[in-house]
């Protein structure tokens, strides 16, 4: 097994994480303070990137994308992963269940997506439906050729920049043996369209910057040509265009436990305490041993889920495995790093304090730690008759 990256995935890494260094880092503190990116500052990061070729880099080549395999493109997630999410949100990687588009759909979403002229939001949780998906209370009704929205989005990452969104939707109910079962179609919905309000949503301690939305819908009409997909196949497209989101982030949680160790690395070799660099103490010591085993272990456990992908092999569960594993490493590097800096990791002199907090919300979205953790035992049992 060759575990080295090749010549053009180690450009790839050092082109990005010098842009991250370069672009982003000077940045966070400000968007910290002030609670958001500015409008000047997100589009000049923006046309960088489209620049540098690396905008879209997740979709293939026949739609102007840059073609990166599935391996690659977690390389790519990795390195952004040591940046502030605000920031880097505007490197650029449309949804790409985007891919699912038809007809008309293709020129008026797909293709101004991949080039950067139009942005787009993924619209899915609900206050009383965030692990259970099919327990969503935002539905649409059949009216003539139209459909009629009513309901409630919320947690809508980058809607405040978003131009459209990708918003899944009950439109009807199935009786089974275990109870009613809600049918989901996804929709394309323009921004400023009536009946449909995007509003501010919770101040978070994660991530500032990188603000979360309500989506109102108020008997918003839209066409049959909005829908994305089939009619009540919501979960079709779902399950074929969304399944790996959980690499993202765990390569994301991996990229930000690297920066968080080099902290806590190079501090317990420069603190000294009782005339002695405190990573002699062996309580440092082995926190700092501990933290790059879990870090390479989670890196191997995210490498390896996006090239089983790439192998077109079954990865459900080395997914669910890695997103887990990554959450909560990053988890424990933040809380040992926090530790060993003692109170001056608790001071915004340093930027800990924000890894710390910012980590938090790795182990809630895109699948709790327990929804990964009923997939990981589920693929392990189905096949056993349990």
């Amino acid at each position: 097994m060759d575990f080295g990256l090749s010549q053009e995935q180690q450009m790839i890494v050092e082109t990005v994480r010098n842009f991250v260094e370069k672009e982003i880092y000077p940045h966070e503190a400000e968007v910290e303070r002030i609670g958001h990116v500015p409008i000047e500052l997100g589009q000049s990061i923006k046309a960088k990137v489209i620049d540098l070729g690396f905008y879209a880099c997740n979709f293939p080549e026949s739609v102007g994308g840059a073609g990166l395999s599935h391996l690659d493109f977690t390389l790519v997630e990795r390195e952004l992963g040591r940046g502030s999410m605000a920031l880097t949100h505007f490197f650029g990687r449309p949804q790409n269940i985007l891919m699912a588009c038809e007809g008309e759909q293709i020129e008026r979403y797909l293709l101004p997506a991949v080039r950067g002229n139009r942005t787009d939001a993924l619209a899915m949780t609900e206050p009383d439906a965030g692990s259970d998906v099919r327990g969503m209370k935002c539905s649409a009704i059949s009216d003539g050729t139209d459909w009629v929205i009513n309901g409630s989005k919320h947690f809508i990452s980058g809607a405040e920049h978003a131009d459209f969104f990708i918003v899944f939707v009950a439109t009807g109910v199935d009786e089974t043996a275990r109870g009613p079962k809600k049918r989901i179609t996804t929709f394309l919905v323009d921004r400023g369209i009536v009946g449909f309000e995007v509003r501010e949503g919770y101040n978070s301690v994660s991530h500032k910057g990188y603000k979360n939305y309500i989506l109102d819908f108020d008997n918003c009409r839209l066409p049959k040509e909005a829908i994305l997909g089939k009619i009540d196949g919501g979960f079709a497209v779902m399950n074929e265009w969304l399944y790996a989101t959980r690499i993202t982030v765990a390569a994301f949680c991996v990229g930000r436990a690297r920066r968080c160790f080099d902290y806590a690395l190079n501090y317990a070799a420069e603190r000294k305490q009782f005339g002695q660099p405190i990573g002699k103490f062996q309580g440092v010591g082995f926190q700092i041993a501990d933290m790059i085993t879990d870090i390479d272990a989670a890196d191997l456990l995210t490498l390896k889920s996006a090239w089983m992908l790439d192998q077109g092999k079954p990865s459900n569960r080395e997914i669910a495995s890695a997103k887990v594993f990554a959450s909560e490493t990053l988890a424990k590097v933040t809380d040992t790093t926090l530790q060993i800096f003692g109170g001056m990791g608790l001071m915004d002199d340093f930027p800990i304090e924000r890894f710390w907090r910012d980590a938090r919300v790795e182990r809630i979205w895109d699948g709790t730690s327990e929804i990964q953790r009923h997939i990981i035992s589920r693929e392990l049992l189905r096949p056993l008759g349990a």
